[in-house]
């Protein structure tokens, strides 16, 4: 337990069963009436952001999530199983707690895995990483970056779009969190 007085950027709450973590807060003294906490808090599962206002002093339950660098070693059925480099305990992470990471995930590839009470909640890759475009159709003479784009298929499965002089065997930087083109890697 925590009072509303000790806040910060990144603490987890439990409200109502569910984990939420602020994202902003700020103390407001009004010229008449009680202080209060005005926050915007993120669900940790889901990514939903809501404004909520607390009463400066009140109490509220802090949770601890635990956050760890974790090599990705293969799917088994529908779950992703990373091991723990310093421990190298497996922790088996279900396809949906994994979500859209799982589009830009290679194998022996680090990811932070958040852990509350041991149960996985999310996934977190860096902001970019570097695949391999396994399949797009063949580019033309003439063919800019400026030009357009063309869909192309990575190594691990997933479309993304890419400039038309792209080939097959390229490898291009992407960003993880939108799945966009940023760049080609020599």
């Amino acid at each position: 337990m925590a009072t509303t007085n000790d806040l910060k950027n990144g603490t987890v709450l439990n409200i109502d069963g569910q984990l939420w973590s602020v994202v902003e807060f700020q103390h407001v003294k009004p010229g008449k009436g009680p202080a209060f906490v005005r926050t915007k808090l993120k669900n940790v599962v889901s990514g939903k952001t809501v404004d909520n206002t607390f009463n400066a002093g009140v109490k509220v339950e802090t949770s601890n999530v635990d956050k760890r660098t974790m090599q990705y070693l293969y799917k088994d059925g529908a779950d992703f199983v990373f091991m723990d480099t310093d421990t190298y305990d497996q922790l088996n992470v279900p396809e949906g707690t994994v979500g859209d990471a799982a589009n830009y995930m290679l194998e022996n590839q680090n990811a932070i895995v958040a852990t509350h009470e041991g149960t996985p909640l999310y996934v977190e890759l860096p902001a970019s990483v570097v695949l391999e475009i396994t399949h797009t159709e063949p580019g033309l003479q003439g063919d800019r970056s400026t030009g357009g784009t063309k869909p192309a298929t990575l190594e691990t499965g997933a479309q993304i779009q890419v400039p038309l002089f792209l080939e097959t065997g390229t490898k291009v930087k992407v960003d993880t969190r939108d799945g966009s083109y940023l760049g080609r890697v020599n």
